[in-house]
């Protein structure tokens, strides 16, 4: 596990091109809802490159912290952390200023009985916050789930695809965007609405699932037959970098790796690996949820981390089982029900 770890640990630093971005940024990071799945990596990361670019700002992060041992985790590492819940008033007028914040927060799973909390955090939420930081930049996170499901031979929806999202989890991230939009436009707020489709790890992303399901011998749904997939840290390199280019009207970005990503191929790959046989369900459909990220690689260049070398990680993660998080994408979906 130590060489694994080690090669893990090789694909989490930080690019010259993220640390000069930092130096340019030469301000505090506010990053709010950083307690979920990317959220702690990416303040690690922030502080990371501030230390590299030898910088003595900070970087704040801000969540209920309820997983265990996050908190620690970075404080331990030189980050400012606040537990606050930010749908409670209070707790959100005694938040920091900041000339540069990430929003992360919102939720997905559990949407279906629950939608009244879905809307709060997604849409009643960022209005809240984008009154309060209207002078800061703001880079919002989104997903390309408010886009419709698109032909597989046509690459994915662009930045310039009309939304139309399936299910009231996209519907209410919609709302998300759109009251972002609405007080860019009102008091002139550089923003940038970044569409991630889908961020993975070695301990969560669609391509642990196809991986543990046929290390496991679990039959693997082709319903949703291609997906795109982007190393967690290319992505956060890719939000911290974005700061550099939040404008009024907000921009949108869409944010993803550069293939089509066949299920049935990922999960060849992975028995090849393992030296055994996926088991399959279902049959591919001609549309799929897919984003066109080319955009974001004329800003950025293409990520760091290739689909080989996450698939092969990941192989190597599940055989020696490290640890992973309990939290399905559910990227199988196609009636938007979460």
């Amino acid at each position: 596990m130590d060489t694994t770890t080690a090669l893990y640990q090789a694909y989490l630093r930080p690019s010259a091109e993220l640390i000069a971005d930092v130096a340019a940024l030469n301000d505090d990071i506010l990053i709010l809802g950083a307690g979920g799945k990317m959220g702690p990596s990416l303040a690690l990361l922030a502080k990371q490159a501030m230390d590299l670019a030898g910088l003595s700002t900070k970087v704040i992060a801000v969540s209920r912290f309820s997983e265990p041992g996050i908190l620690r985790t970075l404080n331990a590492a030189g980050v400012t952390t606040i537990q606050a819940d930010l749908l409670d008033d209070s707790d959100l007028q005694r938040l920091p200023t900041a000339t540069h914040v990430l929003y992360l927060a919102g939720t997905k799973f559990g949407t279906t009985g629950n939608e009244g909390i879905t809307w709060a955090m997604n849409s009643y939420l960022p209005g809240r916050i984008a009154q309060q930081f209207k002078s800061s930049n703001m880079v919002v996170f989104s997903t390309g789930n408010v886009y419709p499901l698109t032909p597989v031979a046509e690459g994915g929806a662009t930045e310039e695809t009309p939304p139309a999202p399936i299910g009231e989890y996209a519907q209410s991230c919609l709302g998300r965007e759109r009251l972002f939009q609405y007080y860019a436009g009102l008091h002139q707020t550089p923003t940038l609405v970044y569409r991630l489709n889908y961020a993975n790890d070695v301990s969560y992303g669609v391509l642990l699932e196809i991986a543990k399901s046929v290390f496991s011998g679990r039959e693997i749904s082709l319903a949703m037959g291609h997906v795109n997939v982007i190393w967690q840290h290319d992505a956060n390199e890719m939000a911290l970098r974005s700061l550099l280019h939040c404008q009024y009207p907000a921009r949108i970005l869409n944010i993803s790796g550069p293939e089509t990503v066949s299920i049935r191929w990922a999960a060849h790959e992975f028995g090849k690996l393992f030296g055994r046989s996926p088991i399959f369900v279902d049959e591919e459909q001609p549309s799929a949820l897919l984003s066109n990220a080319a955009e974001a690689f004329r800003i950025f260049g293409y990520p760091k981390v290739t689909l080989k070398q996450m698939i092969e990680l990941i192989a190597k993660w599940v055989e020696e089982d490290g640890r992973t998080l309990n939290k399905p994408t559910h990227f199988q979906e196609r009636e938007g029900k979460f």
